[in-house]
């Protein structure tokens, strides 16, 4: 078994927009596709990280650039990530489709 990363990004302003109620619900669709992951050994990690985004950090020679990122010119952040376990690529996509964050954000 490989292991593959689903990183999950969406614009900060979205999962704020979200009522307490909304924001209950998403979570709930997030437990239980992980929850069926993990019952079928398939979950190998994943969590939500802060909402203020990240920086994209690089180094060429000696110098060394700091700068929004991932996803500096749409202002969106990595949200979170599920580390999956799966037999190929293939099979992996087929774990990610089942994702609910395609279901949740306005695209």
């Amino acid at each position: 078994m490989a292991k593959f990363m689903l990183i999950l990004h969406e614009a900060p302003e979205t999962y704020r927009r979200l009522s307490a109620e909304e924001r209950e619900g998403v979570i709930e669709k997030f437990r239980a596709w992980a929850g069926g992951l993990a019952a079928a050994g398939k979950m190998a990690g994943g969590e939500k990280l802060a909402e203020e985004g990240g920086k994209v950090v690089s180094a060429r020679r000696s110098r060394v650039t700091i700068v929004d990122g991932p996803y500096s010119e749409t202002k969106e952040v990595v949200g979170g990530y599920f580390l999956v376990q799966a037999a190929d690529y293939a099979e992996a996509v087929e774990l990610a489709r089942d994702c609910p964050h395609y279901d949740l954000w306005p695209h």
